[in-house]
């Protein structure tokens, strides 16, 4: 069936509309991702965007001048993660409640900044609510896919109406589809091993800053609450005695070390380096829990049910037991892989020689 003059220039037109749509946003795209300023790959840049949560945001965001792909999550990082701080920084002085949503916003961080880093290292310009219009605003960009526009309606004519011009012989290329391709990713997040030893360490070193918060300045609330009706109020007993102070140093110690050794072993790929790192880290979580064991600085007497007191103190010393058994056998294989991974470079050494 042959084709009406007005339904061969709608075809045409639509065909023009998408090739226009697919170069328009080809040239958005490098519009935004010229050559950056920093001699790093941009998904690398993008995660220290992250990384140090504001704090790296703010140094990338005033270093790097020219690629806005890079600006845009060093952007975001700095909305988010100083929202987030803010929001921490107020909660911290509102008692009970505040504490409580303290510890939620510590996990929405933590979550959101693993996130944020992994779609970076993919390349994605992975854009939240609100935060991410705020960014789009100081960097000045936003990717619009534009629509098609619509052929101008047929109107009539006393005249012949004139052959449009023929239609394209090839087919004009699909519009990216960017929802599929981040599908994709998704799909294939956990099958590449380099993304899933950064997500590894993240959580790592999440947790330990977790830790190092709480047992630095939040210890004290760990401990037996009672509420007073008459008066409507609640008073507590902390479960930690002044001993504590001589563990938080090496306590200390052996987080910053494991937030240190986990930074490392996202760009380390070398294995010997690897396990050596895992022998530091295991050694000095060995050393933190045998050294809480030894100083014990609990106090559950303050619990009013002896019974329990008593079933607490033996539950809590019998944990610890079993946390320093699972970080010496975790050391132990550390130092077996490590000696192997060293005979196997002497072997390839040899081989080679």
């Amino acid at each position: 069936m042959e084709l009406t003059p007005e339904e061969r220039r709608r075809i045409y037109e639509e065909e023009k509309a998408r090739i226009e749509a697919r170069e328009q946003l080809e040239e958005e795209k490098r519009r935004i991702t010229p050559e950056a300023t920093i001699n790093l790959s941009p998904n690398i840049t993008g995660v220290l965007c992250y990384l140090g949560i504001w704090v790296t945001g703010i140094i990338f965001f005033i270093l790097e001048q020219k690629n806005k792909w890079i600006r845009f999550h060093a952007a975001q990082s700095i909305v988010v993660f100083g929202g987030l701080g803010i929001a921490l920084g107020i909660l911290h002085w509102i008692p009970f409640i505040g504490w409580f949503f303290t510890v939620v916003i510590w996990i929405i961080g933590v979550i959101l900044w693993i996130i944020l880093m992994s779609r970076a290292y993919n390349g994605e310009r992975y854009k939240l609510p609100l935060a991410g219009d705020i960014a789009e605003m100081l960097v000045g960009i936003k990717i619009n896919i534009p629509t098609q526009p619509q052929p101008p309606p047929a109107t009539e004519s006393k005249e012949a109406p004139r052959a449009p011009p023929p239609p394209p012989t090839t087919p004009p290329p699909a519009i990216i589809d960017i929802d599929e391709k981040i599908d994709k990713k998704v799909e294939t997040f956990f099958k590449e091993k380099r993304t899933g030893r950064i997500t590894v360490s993240a959580f790592a070193i999440a947790w330990s800053i977790i830790l190092l918060v709480v047992f630095n300045f939040l210890h004290q609330y760990i401990a037996y609450y009672t509420y007073n009706a008459a008066t409507k109020t609640w008073a507590w007993e902390s479960f930690f005695t002044s001993d504590i102070n001589q563990w938080l140093p090496i306590f200390n110690t052996a987080l910053a070390i494991s937030i240190i050794g986990y930074v490392v072993l996202i760009v380390a790929s070398n294995n010997i380096i690897r396990e050596s790192i895992h022998i530091i880290i295991n050694g000095f979580g060995l050393a933190s829990v045998i050294t809480l064991l030894v100083v014990f600085p609990f106090d559950f007497d303050v619990i009013p049910n002896v019974t329990a007191a008593g079933w607490t103190t033996l539950g809590v010393r019998v944990f610890l037991a079993f946390l320093a058994v699972c970080f010496g056998i975790a050391l132990l294989v550390r130092i077996i892989k490590l000696l192997i991974n060293i005979i196997k470079s002497s072997v390839k050494l040899s081989d080679s020689a």
